[in-house]
């Protein structure tokens, strides 16, 4: 059933808090916990923004409202991060319509029975596209190539004991759904590329293991998982599923050489679009194309064999972790690696070095895994969304970052590969995050012999985000923000293009009421090319706090 969007919108982007609420209240034994700590903060907010083109003579303004939560509820049983807040947009000039913006972003982890926990994780926000298109520097005004984006995911995990083994078992519910963008600004005389739609999608793990020592010098494990996700374009359809049995040998003082060897099968397979007489892709009034239902099942990726990988633990301490491992999977080299270090109680640092087969829904929704349960809502006066990083505020979790996958929403599976790093400091009054990656996709689709296929094209993406935030006397709060971006298609006809942004913001605290001044400016233009847009944006605003 097909709802308008407004009523889509309404119904999704409560999830967020929905989940978090759910699992607040999941467990009245948490109300009774002595170390219980919950910080609840709904608001409203009303803003005058003005907008100019450093790079022509527009200038716009609007008047945006909007209403929000920012909540935490962390005790030894139920961990609970949300931010969300819904805007409006009322605009004074023909050039620039009103408008509805969703953003939030929400990780819930709620422990039912010692061993046995339900988690989940939501996010409403706003991404490129196309990647050929335009790449908007900041989210507001009549920007192009952007489409309003919500997914979650949950679902139980179990972790107990059995004997001298480890057992963990977990299963994942996960659901994605994309409005159409509109204009994209991609080259003029370029092949169209589908639009996202939607997706769902199921993970199910299971692994059973002996640490070194327990019962042989070496530890053993052994594990497997099945996957499968159907997407509503052109009925695709992935489905994976793996076992394999790894080792560990201690070597030296927190240093242990690992290992090990698997089987896997992979099959990712849709339909034809519908075509008219002239041959090109029939597409519905959202500028999707249209299944054939007559068509057949085509096969975009068919695998099956063996996989391997080696390479060494350090674990020096219980703050430091660093994990490298090389082998080969999907008929050529894989890397893959982590490292994780904690400076001090709430600052630490996070890397990850990753290869896998993947669509955008399935690595949004373990980009979602990956966040913190734990962490505050960077201060963004322009309200850009979370297509960024999320900076954690304790212990090891230093947060994660999602650039990678939202560099654009490709319709067709692709081999995901890449690196993250988010740094995050929490010292008293002071935050402060970084963040920074690469990421190279590399596209599956069917060579159907006519017409556009990506089968075989990929892209890359660059970027690094910078967030700080002072505390300023009693009643101030000083924010910055600095992000750069660059992306590469590999797509006929692309250019390289980048974005680049920075604004500040002071906020003052009156009790209830608060008051917010800032300043950004924002770039965007080709790789090739020295004429590019400039713009440049300033706010003032009010919150009321309940």
């Amino acid at each position: 059933m097909t709802l308008p969007n407004g009523a889509f919108s309404a119904r999704t982007t409560c999830s967020a808090i929905a989940l978090a609420a759910a699992a607040t209240l999941a467990l009245p034994a948490a109300a009774q916990d002595r170390q219980r700590r919950a910080d609840i903060a709904p608001y409203i907010e009303v803003g005058q923004v003005l907008t100019g083109d450093l790079s022509g003579d527009d200038v716009l303004t609007y008047t945006r409202v909007s209403a929000g939560v920012d909540a935490s509820v962390q005790t030894r049983r139920v961990q609970v991060a949300v931010s969300y807040n819904y805007e409006h947009r009322f605009a004074y000039e023909d050039d620039l319509a009103d408008s509805s913006v969703h953003t939030g972003v929400a990780r819930a982890a709620a422990m039912v029975l010692p061993g046995f926990s339900v988690e989940g994780g939501a996010v409403a926000t706003r991404a490129r596209a196309d990647i050929r298109g335009d790449v908007p520097g900041s989210l507001i005004g009549n920007t192009s190539n952007v489409s309003q984006i919500y997914s979650g995911y949950a679902g139980p995990t179990l972790a107990t004991r059995v004997g001298p083994a480890n057992v963990n078992a977990g299963y994942r519910f996960g659901y994605t759904r994309v409005e159409a963008p509109g204009v994209t600004g991609a080259p003029t005389g370029q092949p169209p590329i589908d639009f996202y739609d939607d997706s769902t999608s199921h993970l199910a793990t299971a692994s059973v293991g002996v640490r070194a020592g327990a019962v042989l010098p070496v530890g053993l494990t052994a594990s497997g998982a099945w996957e499968r996700e159907e997407a509503g374009q052109l009925d695709q359809r992935y489905e994976g599923r793996y076992a394999r049995g790894d080792a560990v040998l201690p070597v030296g003082r927190g240093l242990a050489v690992v290992g090990g060897v698997g089987y896997e099968e992979i099959e990712i397979s849709q339909r034809d679009p519908l075509r008219d007489s002239s041959g090109n892709p029939v597409t519905d009034g959202n500028g999707r194309q249209v299944t054939d239902p007559a068509s057949p099942r085509r096969i975009a990726y068919d695998i099956d064999g063996i996989f391997w990988d080696a390479g060494v633990i350090w674990r020096p301490s219980t703050r430091t972790s660093l994990e490298a491992r090389v082998g080969k999977r999907y008929g050529s080299w894989s890397y893959t690696g982590s490292l994780s270090y904690q400076l001090g109680r709430a600052s630490a640092i996070q890397v990850g070095v990753y290869d896998s087969v993947q669509s955008f829904g399935r690595q949004l929704r373990n980009g979602l895994a990956s966040l913190p349960t734990d962490f505050r809502p960077i201060s963004d006066p322009f309200n850009s969304g979370y297509n960024g990083c999320v900076f954690g505020t304790s212990g090891s979790a230093a947060g994660g970052c999602l650039p990678g996958v939202f560099q654009s929403i490709a319709t067709a599976n692709y081999r995901a590969r890449g690196i993250d790093a988010v740094f995050a400091i929490n010292r008293g009054p002071l935050r402060m995050g970084l963040g920074a990656g690469y990421s190279n996709r590399e596209f599956i689709a069917p060579d159907v012999g006519s017409g556009f296929s990506v089968n075989g094209l990929s892209d890359d993406t660059f970027y690094a985000q910078f967030f700080a935030g002072q505390q300023v006397g009693a009643y101030g709060q000083l924010s910055g923000n600095l992000f750069v971006n660059y992306y590469d298609s590999g797509l006929p006809g692309s250019e390289g293009l980048f974005g680049w942004g920075a604004n500040t913001a002071y906020s003052h605290s009156f009790g209830r009421l608060g008051a917010t001044a800032a300043l950004g400016i924002y770039g965007v233009g080709q790789a090739a090319e020295a004429d590019n847009s400039v713009a440049a944006q300033a706010l003032l605003g009010l919150r009321y706090g309940f």
